[in-house]
């Protein structure tokens, strides 16, 4: 089974899709990969302030 999820860090992509994972695995059991559709910045003042990170996650039903 999948489901599309997203997460944003202040950090990085890498720590982006760490907390997607985290906060995806308090409502799903058994989560056993992540595909990263997409990854984006966001600009605030021509700084970046955010890295998003757009995932399918994978995991079984019981």
């Amino acid at each position: 089974m999948g489901s599309n999820f997203y997460a944003l860090s202040t950090e990085s992509f890498e720590s982006a899709i760490r907390t997607g994972i985290e906060d995806a695995s308090k409502r799903l059991k058994n989560i056993e990969g992540a595909w990263v559709k997409e990854q984006k910045v966001v600009v605030n003042d021509g700084k970046i302030t955010g890295f998003r990170v757009d995932m399918k996650l994978t995991f079984l039903m019981d």
